[in-house]
């Protein structure tokens, strides 16, 4: 009989292997080495804090029980209560979720927000899933994360397939275990249960204010910008509105069936009632068809990448016909497809910085819960704006400052605030 193999080590950082947390990781280890972190600092803030998985049953409406696998992930516990997303997608894994948590640390550094990054999911697909069988699903994942969740603590939000009926019923489990009505737990609400009316439309009216604001630093303007944009959830269909009503040409736009092309323009309004109408751009007369890798590819002043992650890679950067990326989505630039678009030359907008008006009106949003002090949603906008393109204008002066790209400029505000918040509170005991 054969020994027994030995056991194999797991490197450091195993736990988390992703193909979007090595992306995650690959920028701080490029940013940290831009800002000679000392070694120490590198330690504390490469991996996630705390992670948390859970096998949990739901009852189906067959009355058959089906288990699902659910994640919560915290990168930082330096900067205060951690902040993100809850997504519903069947790719969800520990590795994502870490690198989303990363992601969400160094967005809420620069644009000022007292939280750590977090992110959590169930690998499901919700489009399967009855309503009734949504909400025990919920319910039950949110009983689960109990030991980890708290207002003070870590407050989710809705993310892919999960909105503001998702977080409803995450706050009312939260609060029946604690015997009070609790709606700072959760962001993302329903108005009438304290969320923000901004909030829908948040995070895309972030990525357009953010455009508007890197074309008055390059001296262009909205007006008859050739604009294409990938994606229309929640994110890239206001991002197509919002540019288009200021004159913005949208010359493309894809779901997940694949594009639609115009160089003179698409008719947004009609584009965007068909696929509200049939859930799919498929089969909508206005504009050519395209696939969603020939849209990417078109000629445009302006790429907004506001679906998946990974969707500008090594196979594509070099077919890119536009001088501007706005990162619209988490992720959605690999670290091969960033090195060829630096060296092309064509400027990159990161997704810590255009994607940030999501999280800057949850922050509100839980600042109004605990103060039961509610603000208009035209206060809520102005007051993103103003941190939005005052981030941006740090990011801008470092590069220029230090002779960085972009995303470099943007992580390297962003690390060093929090790599100095964790020295300042040394290491417990």
């Amino acid at each position: 009989m054969s020994a027994a193999a030995a056991p194999v080590a797991v490197r450091a950082g195993g736990e988390w292997e992703s193909p979007l947390y090595r992306v995650a990781t690959d920028q701080f280890e490029r940013t940290a080495a831009v800002l000679e972190l000392d070694e120490e600092a590198r330690v504390r803030l490469l991996e996630p804090r705390r992670s948390l998985v859970v096998n949990f049953p739901v009852r189906m409406d067959d009355r058959s029980v089906r288990s699902f696998t659910g994640y919560r992930v915290q990168h930082t516990l330096t900067m205060g209560p951690t902040k993100g997303g809850i997504r519903y997608t069947p790719t969800v894994s520990l590795g994502e979720c870490a690198a989303l948590a990363m992601w969400m640390t160094w967005k809420c550094a620069l644009v000022g927000l007292p939280f750590g990054g977090a992110k959590g999911g169930v690998r499901c697909d919700a489009s399967e899933l009855s309503v009734d069988e949504l909400e025990r699903l919920t319910r039950r994942f949110a009983t689960e994360l109990l030991p980890l969740i708290g207002p003070d603590r870590d407050i989710p939000a809705p993310d892919m397939s999960t909105g503001e009926r998702e977080m409803a019923w995450f706050m009312d489990t939260y609060s029946q275990q604690v015997s009070h009505t609790v709606p700072q737990i959760v962001t993302g609400k329903p108005p009438a249960l304290g969320g923000s009316e901004a909030r829908a439309s948040a995070t895309g009216l972030g990525v357009v204010y953010v455009t508007e604001a890197v074309l008055e630093h390059l001296g262009r303007e909205v007006e008859g910008l050739a604009v294409a944009v990938q994606g229309l959830g929640n994110v890239g269909r206001v991002v197509a509105r919002e540019l288009a009503d200021r004159g913005a040409r949208i010359v493309a736009v894809a779901d997940a069936s694949g594009g639609l092309l115009d160089p003179g323009g698409l008719p947004v309004a009609d584009v965007l009632r068909w696929a509200a109408t049939h859930g799919t751009l498929a089969g909508c007369p206005d504009g050519a068809p395209a696939t969603s890798a020939e849209m990417l590819e078109v000629d445009c002043d302006v790429l907004v990448p506001a679906a998946l992650e990974g969707q500008i890679h090594a196979d594509n950067a070099r077919s890119l016909r536009c001088s501007l990326v706005v990162e619209a989505a988490n992720g959605p630039t690999t670290t091969e497809g960033d090195a060829i678009l630096r060296e092309r030359g064509i400027s990159v907008v990161p997704d810590i910085v255009a994607n940030a008006g999501g999280v800057i009106v949850s922050y509100f949003e839980w600042v109004q819960a605990i103060q039961r002090y509610p603000w208009d949603a035209e206060q809520e906008r102005h007051r993103m704006r103003s941190l939005m393109r005052g981030a941006l204008t740090k990011v801008l002066r470092r590069a220029e400052q230090d002779g960085l790209d972009w995303r470099t400029a943007a992580m390297a505000v962003s690390v060093a605030h929090v790599a100095a918040a964790a020295r300042a509170r040394a290491v417990y005991p």
